[in-house]
């Protein structure tokens, strides 16, 4: 079957601010496929231009880039037009994913449990959010990943700081609820009535710190797959997983975070199109507990490789 991929690109790198960490899912997803007997070929979209991808020739490719340009509706456009099936969402549910923002309000008018939320500019009165919002609450550039620019609130005196980092980032800052409890995710494969939800994970970081430097370097990180859930929570996560995942259009892959309360009620956080697959990655660990291995795990994923707008234009 990997022979009937033809010549595939590993798209990696990029320019976001999550570079770094697209090189590692880009590496490994790379030598995963060539243990598969997959042509695959790395390419960094942030070191070579889209008129080089169409030369090429590539006759599908694995999206591994994070963040804006790879994770975010840009490159999925591009390959729409270059008419390069490609893993992952379409361009509207990656770019609805990657805003954060706009990603809760969809959830909201889906009936899905999201914090509450409020979206700051620089004429907001800042001291006034905590008010409103109750502290500790969390500040955030809502076009963002990997927890880049990301601050917990715990006093009124922060806030100006921690708008100034979420800033640095983003035009917009997104003010959020915070939620103190258990943190989750789930990993999402498939598309339509077909997505499926692998097994709950639960991330217990040192100090509830789930940082840059947790997620992909620190060895400190805990990381329990399946959680230890009641089985019922458990069943309600992964629905919820999906149902979030499905309102938003995605298909192929994606990864949905969670805070579980005191009271075992799931709040959603965000949804990833573009999830890491690095050493440190969750939804190769939710694979495993499945009897996925990594190497098998790239190669369903780019068997669900496709150009999206030429398929509904296709079936209209």
């Amino acid at each position: 079957m990997s022979a009937k991929f033809g010549k595939v690109g590993v798209l990696y790198g990029g320019r976001s601010a999550e570079r770094e960490v697209s090189l590692m899912s880009g590496a490994g997803v790379h030598q995963a496929l060539l243990s598969a007997g997959v042509d695959a070929h790395l390419f960094d979209t942030g070191e070579r231009s889209l008129a080089e991808l169409a030369a090429e020739g590539f006759e599908r490719v694995f999206i591994a880039l994070h963040g804006r340009f790879g994770e975010d509706g840009s490159i999925q456009g591009a390959l729409e037009l270059l008419g390069i099936p490609y893993t992952g969402s379409g361009p509207l549910a990656s770019a609805l994913a990657m805003d954060k923002t706009m990603t809760k309000r969809v959830w909201l008018q889906h009936g899905l449990p999201t914090p509450e939320f409020e979206l700051l500019d620089a004429d907001t009165e800042l001291r006034l959010v905590p008010d409103r919002l109750s502290l500790p609450l969390i500040i955030k550039p809502p076009h963002e990943g990997s927890t880049v620019g990301i601050t917990k609130v715990v006093g009124y005196s922060d806030m100006k700081d921690a708008y100034a980092l979420a800033a640095k980032f983003d035009a917009e800052v997104l003010a959020e609820q915070f939620i103190q409890g258990r943190e989750l995710t789930v990993a999402v494969l498939g598309g339509g009535k077909t997505a499926r939800a692998l097994p709950v994970i639960e991330i217990a970081a040192p100090g509830g710190n789930y940082d840059y430097e947790h997620k992909y370097f620190s060895d400190d990180t805990q990381y329990f797959c399946p959680a230890a859930l009641p089985p019922a929570v458990a069943e309600e996560v992964a629905d919820i997983a999906v149902r979030a995942y499905r309102a938003l259009g995605c298909e192929g892959w994606g990864r949905a975070d969670f805070m579980l309360d005191a009271d075992n009620r799931p709040w959603l956080l965000e949804m990833n199109t573009s999830p890491g697959m690095t050493s440190h990655s969750l939804v190769p660990m939710a694979a495993r507990a499945t009897g996925m291995s990594y190497a098998e795990l790239c190669v369903a994923i780019l068997a669900d490789a496709s150009c999206k707008l030429h398929s509904a234009a296709r079936n209209t």
